[in-house]
């Protein structure tokens, strides 16, 4: 006779192998991901040529972003998925809070160290120009950047984590597979840091997604890249260079 514990665990497992929206959805989505990313590589959306700019740059980022989402609460609604199932785990108390955010700390400190550094200075990357001129270099400008951090925290998460890496699982019937290929399509929806900072930025992604699966909840990376955002900005306006 199987445990109560069994039958939920299996039940999870299968879920996690169910599309969430249809296929043309998903290439739909990838579409515009991709071509943001080619976009800004190309300087379209990150040139920054007078101050005011930088916010506008900052703001359109998080007007598409919060698209991306709407379109997917769209294509997960008519399949009845909520998007809270989407976002997954909850927080009954602060010691629940508490919890994923320690683990995002020592995520962001372990994961986001050896990758992002490790693997940027094995490769001798740079940020690029287009990367440089976002950055904030005023009060205002550091405002902003923070709730663009909030954004992409909560956005992206949902998007490669929540949406992505379900719809890439279901497609190969793998979960492993689903968290590898949103992880690479995170990488390539940086093409404005460069080829040589999306490798580590698209291990990043798998490794986000790895979390994302072992809590069964996007919670504790939605916290983490909020902290790994808002820190590389904090950086930037007031460390040396």
């Amino acid at each position: 006779m199987s445990s109560p514990q069994t039958i939920p665990n299996q039940a999870e497992r299968d879920s996690s192998h169910r599309a969430v929206a249809p296929a043309w959805h998903t290439v739909v989505v990838l579409f515009v991901l991709l071509g943001f990313s080619f976009a800004g590589r190309h300087g379209h959306f990150t040139s920054v040529r007078v101050p005011h700019s930088r916010a506008a740059a900052y703001i359109l980022v998080m007007i598409v972003e919060w698209l991306i989402v709407a379109f997917i609460w769209y294509g997960v609604n008519r399949r009845g998925v909520r998007m809270a199932e989407l976002v997954g785990g909850n927080w009954p108390g602060p010691i629940a809070f508490l919890r994923d955010f320690g683990i995002a700390v020592g995520f962001v400190l372990i994961f986001g160290g050896l990758v992002l550094s490790g693997l940027a200075h094995l490769l001798k990357a740079v940020p690029s120009p287009a990367m440089r001129a976002i950055m904030p270099q005023s009060r205002s400008d550091l405002i902003l950047w923070v709730v663009l951090s909030l954004t992409a925290g909560f956005c992206e998460e949902v998007i490669q984590r929540g949406y992505l890496q379900r719809q890439f699982a279901a497609m190969t019937d793998s979960t492993l597979a689903g968290i590898v290929l949103q992880g690479i399509v995170f990488g390539l929806g940086h093409g404005y840091q460069g080829w040589k900072l999306m490798v580590p930025i698209g291990i990043y992604g798998i490794l986000f997604g790895w979390l994302a699966y072992w809590r069964r909840s996007l919670r504790p990376g939605m916290i983490g890249h909020f902290l790994q955002d808002a820190a590389g900005g904090f950086i930037a306006r007031y460390l040396p260079h």
